[in-house]
């Protein structure tokens, strides 16, 4: 098949005269009109050091795209910085951009009869933004992550972006002084690149490897080191190899890859965004996956890696230890992954993975041995109950206390939580419910950074309980519950909470629930009335019409046209 199969829309045929003209003026000459126009989406921005080192990726991808023989064309999509818009309203925007950043690259290279895509992302929601775009247009495309950033170091302890906000519950319940939370400040991120935990960016961009999706080793490389940019390269040559086989998406993206990317995020301690993520994937693809098959994996795949936030080491030191490469053998030979599966690069997951030894190296305490796991089943449960009936996730590694019983504490808002956790109104015990902040209720689903930060910094992460119909942050842990669906907006269960009502979370049992009878909370859904929109025009009012629950991804395109 002809490499323009796609392109030659635009450029073949005389009546494609003004069409060519214009391509000339970008650079094409009489011999490339037969190749393959190639579309590289840059998210470059100065907005987030999580992105602020992808041009110089989006230089080299176009080199190896040129030395496979393609035609590359470079377009920008846009990014939010999670961590910036963290406890504010601008946070509403950062699940919305997902979509935004989905639609764009759709826009982009069906607009423009693109032959193949390579997309560039750093913070949270470039990942499955493009991946959600790539399975619905089906057509050749890599992803290429800019990378992790380095850790930031305080008395010979590394530093994320969490640590700060840690540091901040820290100060406000008089653990550290002003001086040492403005050293935390200064040194928490020191260059570029995305968050340095197993946080969201660096979940999704491992998961993508694991699903083949992303060349072997790319996902955990520095954003600073040289190899990340020879990456970049490589996988423009990569992608121009693909769209000459026809390898598409829907060939890698299937319903036994999914399983692998989500037994490779159970095994590394990835975030429970990943969850959400991976279900607007599988909907784009027309892939089956529902949130108890999350629960079906965990089950039976341990936490291999001691990783941030619950953990000790970051992603470049899962790098040196061996990378997803090394993860995935382990669980390859465990009989947890689908050998079968191809990749981008035309190999199948078990010949990619042929030269890996099965036990990472001895030296080293970053992955463990099978023997020894950290945990032996994976940690992102879901719980269902009366609070719950679609289900929510919960994120149950390095909790002390797995199941707590406790009094309601009611917050219409996450600002409104947090406040009460800053004034020290917050007693060990209690059960915080965030509410209305779900995808149609925020809207936009914030995460919870900030007061689950405050929670862990005030030193009440082993003895208070968080559940929202919100979602977190990567980048944390603790006994906290989000997802919580139905959501509050839509009458869920979670709308009907009064202060001080028993509320249970039990994770061994999987249990979600409000310890009040049948009949009370049938009368209080029988008198419950919704809060009219907090946004009637622009993106986000359009956002809150067409969003799904979060139990299906939180999707915005889910039975259009369905009466």
């Amino acid at each position: 098949m002809s490499e323009n199969f796609r392109s030659q829309a635009i450029t073949q045929g005389v009546q494609r005269s003004p069409n060519r003209a214009m391509l000339r003026a970008t650079g094409f000459q009489d011999e490339d009109f037969n190749k393959a126009i190639v579309g590289v989406a840059n998210a470059y921005s100065t907005i987030t050091p999580c992105n602020m080192g992808l041009n110089d990726l989006a230089v080299r991808a176009q080199e190896g795209i040129r030395g496979g023989g393609g035609m590359p064309q470079v377009f920008g999509t846009i990014t939010v910085s999670d961590g910036i818009s963290m406890g504010t309203e601008g946070m509403k925007y950062s699940l919305v951009s997902r979509e935004v950043i989905a639609d764009s690259i759709e826009t982009a290279c069906n607009g423009e009869s693109m032959d193949g895509v390579l997309t560039i992302g750093g913070c949270d929601k470039n990942m499955p933004g493009s991946m959600i775009a790539i399975a619905r247009m089906n057509i050749p495309a890599i992803f290429v992550y800019g990378g992790t950033i380095k850790p930031g170091s305080y008395r010979e302890c590394d530093l994320t972006v969490v640590s700060s906000f840690e540091a901040v519950g820290a100060f406000k319940a008089g653990k550290i002084p002003e001086s040492e939370l403005m050293e935390i400040e200064k040194r928490a991120c020191p260059g570029a690149g995305s968050c340095g935990g197993m946080y969201t960016a660096n979940t999704m961009s491992s998961a993508f490897e694991a699903m083949g999706m992303s060349l072997p080793y790319s996902s955990t490389m520095s954003a600073e080191d040289a190899g990340k940019a020879e990456s970049a390269e490589k996988s423009g040559y990569v992608l121009v190899e693909a769209i000459k086989k026809q390898l598409l998406p829907r060939h890698i993206i299937t319903r036994k890859s999914i399983e692998n990317a989500i037994s490779v995020i159970m095994a590394i301690g990835g975030s429970t965004n990943a969850v959400l993520h991976f279900l607007a994937i599988a909907h784009a693809a027309e892939v089956p996956l529902v949130l108890d098959d999350f629960e079906t994996i965990r089950a039976r795949v341990p936490v291999l890696c001691d990783l941030k936030p619950s953990g000790r080491y970051v992603a470049t030191d899962l790098h040196r230890a061996g990378g997803i490469p090394q993860v995935m053998k382990m669980l390859l030979d465990h009989d947890l992954l689908h050998s079968d599966c191809i990749t981008i690069t035309g190999q199948t997951v078990a010949e990619t993975l042929k030269d890996i030894p099965s036990e990472p190296p001895a030296n080293q305490d970053i992955i463990r041995p099978w023997s020894k796991p950290m945990y032996a089943q994976g940690h992102l449960a879901i719980l269902k109950g009366n609070l719950a009936t679609e289900g929510a996730v919960a994120k149950i590694t390095g909790v002390k206390i797995p199941q707590i019983t406790g009094p309601a504490r009611v917050f219409e808002s996450e600002e409104e939580c947090l406040d009460a956790i800053l004034a020290d109104k917050i007693k060990p015990g209690d059960i915080l419910v965030i509410r209305y902040e779900g995808p149609k209720g925020g809207p936009g689903m914030r995460e919870m950074l900030a007061p689950t930060s405050a929670i862990i910094g005030a030193g009440l992460g082993d003895s208070v309980g968080l559940i929202t119909d919100g979602r977190f942050s990567g980048g944390t842990y603790g006994m906290v519950v989000g997802h919580v669906a139905p959501e509050a907006a839509v009458g869920g269960t979670i709308a009907l909470v009064k202060e001080g009502d028993s509320i249970t979370i039990d994770s061994p049992a999987r249990l979600l629930q409000l310890n009040i009878s049948e009949e009370e909370l049938a009368d209080r859904r029988a008198n419950w009335k919704p809060k009219p929109p907090r946004y009637t025009k622009g993106t986000l009012a359009k956002y809150a019409k067409l969003v799904a629950s979060s139990s299906l991804g939180a999707v915005t395109d889910l039975n259009l046209f369905e009466n």
